[in-house]
């Protein structure tokens, strides 16, 4: 018989029993229902790794075929995170100690800090090294029981063969380099990103600089995957699916491969020189060679040089220290991103402005050169050239004469030619990271200096209202506070005073600013490029060209893309008469008597050229501005119908002339098939090494601003004293 309190406590049982089943029924549906996917793709992922199949990117090649960027395959070693796997430690320190003692930085510290970039990654794997040696590939072979998650696969890296074996590459600033996508990186471009484009990884490659940055969407390919089943130690077991990887696209650039050779080797050779021949600093310059009739460039170089193999894998300190920290930094395409002020090739935009001004006979006499000019800040010429015209002073170089022109036609004809030729702006070239430059004018400069002012003004006001309420409130009775703020009022009336002078004179464009602007001084400053454009349109008659670097973009399977056209960004609005006087006086720097004869006077008579030297003052502090001069070159070929232009900058390399004039004779040489004379060093013809004497050394100490003299009062030249003592800036020739 069972009893009441048996019952009871059967009851109890029972209802604990139910409950426990309905809650393993409860879980049970959970798992097979509401979680059972996370759980199957957890399962999944223990058992299937996806492996990431590398796109090739696209080649970049030269006008001729000639390959400047590719990619080989190579070996690369990678480690996965393990679940469930306690002794990962043990795998990573095994891992480092093979691969330290050939890439030093791959410590196990290192190896962990990779690992935890990737922790939201946690099932793919981590790219430890790339490009690893042969042996290191046995090592880890042989030692596969004892690296479970480490892997080992083949993967295409950027190389840069340049022309020669062992040579270096070419065109590095151009070319540019890659390197695995930082943080930053990865987050922008992936917001970018498009299903069709694909998106970003860490560890993948990235342009970070020049064509590779500028086309990296063209030039990315889109990456495949393996599906690999695997075992507890994350070996292979088979493949289970593979989505091939589609190579980038190529670019096929105007670049003549042949010809950015010879200007790099004769940069460095002429760099050299200068060295040898007592100017240390000559260490960097820049040179730009172009079509004048399209705008296509056809070299491009910087100096020092970048080579983008450097930047394949770890850098060491020294390698970053050289194009990071150094001076000059090699990492500066100065091509593009160096501004110079262009000193006496800046000429011919005077002469053009003073022609289109009419203020000037190009014929005629304007000045009879006594070796400075005759109105303050008296900046002396490097020569006594006595009676002059324009055909005779762009020929050698007369400060006089420019700025006596310039004078003449004033600074607004000047700042509206010169911005026909886009000098002072972008030119927008398919590179990353192009300088403006800066163009001086009157608006330039009030806007700037009343800025400028106004700072300086509104702090003095401040310190004197601090410095008064600090003794007024300690001012002991009323008589001495009333002496305090009548103080006050005459300080502040002699601050008002003394901002109002400053300001009615540094905002207004002064005669010196004119004549320092003629000559390619005073704040004139432009990149090589530009200069390269303004040239070629003073050679093709007056077309202003986009320049550009790809001439066509190539699928894989050797269908075009898109192609580029030549882009008229500009018709200079001049005189084909005027701009034809301009050329002229141009070829005159070339021919006997000129300041480059001495560069081309064996040249055949079918390759004539037109040129204009320069030599300026750096303006940088610290330097000699008596000593310390850039030197700079601009010249077109042939004269009759102009092919290719030319521009040089060689940084503290002296006269143009024997300097930067070197690098375009080699250039010329290599286009024309001239083969007859060496490019720096090349011998003079009798009588003309006076044309290479200390043309302007010693002249042109630094620019004191001094008071406009009104017009009717300006001496005669006859009236003033042979040597000046005035200080002036000046550009040569």
């Amino acid at each position: 018989m069972i009893t009441k309190r048996t019952e009871d406590r059967l009851r109890i049982y029972w209802l604990i029993m139910v409950g426990i089943f309905s809650i393993l029924a409860v879980r049970l549906a959970m798992l097979q229902l509401v979680q059972a996917s996370d759980y199957r793709m957890l399962s999944e992922k223990n058992r299937v790794r996806i492996i990431p199949v590398r796109a090739p990117r696209g080649e970049i090649i030269d006008r001729q075929g000639i390959v400047l960027a590719k990619n080989k395959q190579v070996f690369s070693v990678s480690i996965s995170q393990m679940p469930g796997q306690q002794d990962q430690t043990a795998v990573i320190n095994t891992l480092a100690g093979i691969l330290g003692p050939y890439y030093p930085e791959i410590t196990p510290e290192y190896i962990q800090s990779l690992m935890e970039q990737s922790r939201s990654r946690r099932y793919e794997p981590v790219v430890v090294k790339r490009n690893i040696d042969m042996n290191i590939v046995t090592q880890l072979e042989e030692l596969r029981e004892e690296l479970p998650g480490v892997s080992i696969d083949v993967e295409p890296i950027r190389v840069y063969p340049g022309l020669e074996e062992g040579g270096g590459a070419l065109a590095g600033h151009i070319l540019g380099f890659v390197r695995e996508i930082s943080a930053k990186e990865l987050e922008e471009r992936n917001q970018q990103a498009s299903e069709e484009g694909g998106f970003y990884q860490l560890g993948d490659l990235i342009g970070k600089d020049g064509l590779e940055k500028q086309y990296e969407d063209q030039l990315r390919g889109r990456d495949g995957a393996r599906q690999v089943e695997v075992d507890a130690y994350n070996r292979p077991v088979r493949e289970l699916k593979t989505v091939p990887a589609v190579a980038g696209n190529s670019l096929v650039l105007t670049l003549d491969a042949r010809l950015q050779q010879v200007l790099e080797k004769s940069m460095d050779e002429t760099l050299a020189s200068l060295q040898r021949s007592g100017k240390p600093k000559a260490r960097a310059g820049a040179a730009v060679v172009i079509d004048v009739q399209t705008g296509a460039i056809l070299a491009m170089a910087s100096r020092p040089a970048l080579n983008p193999n450097d930047f394949v894998g770890s850098m060491s300190q020294a390698q970053v220290d050289f194009y990071y920290r150094s001076q000059p930094a090699a990492a500066i395409n100065r091509a593009i991103a160096g501004v110079y002020p262009p000193g006496s090739t800046f000429k011919p935009v005077t002469a053009l402005a003073a022609l289109e001004s009419k203020s000037i006979n190009p014929e005629a006499v304007l000045v009879n050169c006594p070796g400075y000019y005759w109105l303050p800040p008296y900046i002396k010429c490097w020569g006594v050239h006595g009676a002059v015209n324009l055909i005779k002073a762009m020929a050698v170089s007369c400060n006089t004469y420019f700025q006596e022109a310039a004078r003449l036609a004033g600074i607004d004809w000047i700042v509206n030619i010169a911005r026909q030729f886009g000098l002072g702006n972008k030119t927008g070239i398919d590179l990353p990271g192009e300088a403006k430059g800066l163009l001086p004018s009157p608006e330039w400069k009030r806007e700037v200096n009343a800025r400028l002012i106004d700072s300086r003004y509104q702090r003095k006001l401040q310190e004197l209202e601090q410095h008064y309420s600090t003794l007024i409130g300690q001012a002991a009775d009323e008589k001495t506070r009333q002496e305090l703020m009548k103080k006050k009022e005459q300080e502040r009336r002699s601050i008002e005073a003394q901002y109002k002078i400053e300001y009615e004179f540094n905002t207004a464009w002064q005669g010196f600013d004119t004549f320092n602007t003629s000559i390619g001084q005073g704040h004139n400053s432009y990149t090589p490029l530009q200069l390269a454009v303004y040239t070629a349109a003073l050679a093709n008659g007056g077309k202003v060209y986009k320049p550009y670097l790809v001439d066509r973009i190539v699928a894989p399977d050797g269908s075009v893309v898109q192609r580029f056209e030549p882009v008229l960004v500009n018709q200079l609005a001049v005189s084909p008469e005027n701009l034809e006087t301009v050329r002229r006086a141009m070829r005159a720097v070339a021919e006997p008597g000129g300041t480059a004869w001495s560069l081309f006077y064996d040249f055949p008579p079918n390759v004539t050229v037109a040129a204009k030297t320069g030599t300026a003052q750096t303006g940088r502090r610290g330097d000699d501005p008596s000593r310390d001069f850039h030197g700079l070159f601009i010249a077109f070929a042939p004269y009759e119908q102009p092919r290719i232009a030319v521009a040089c900058v060689i940084e503290y390399g002296g006269h143009g002339s024997s300097s930067a004039g070197y690098v375009a004779r080699a250039v010329f040489q290599q286009y024309f098939g001239l083969t007859s004379a060496p490019s720096a060093g090349v011998s003079k013809p009798a009588g003309e090494a006076a044309e290479e004497r200390t043309e302007n050394e010693g002249v042109f100490p630094d620019l004191e601003p001094q008071p406009a003299i009104p017009e009717e009062e300006i001496p005669l030249p006859s009236e003033l004293p042979r040597e000046s003592s005035g200080e002036g800036t000046g550009g040569q020739g």
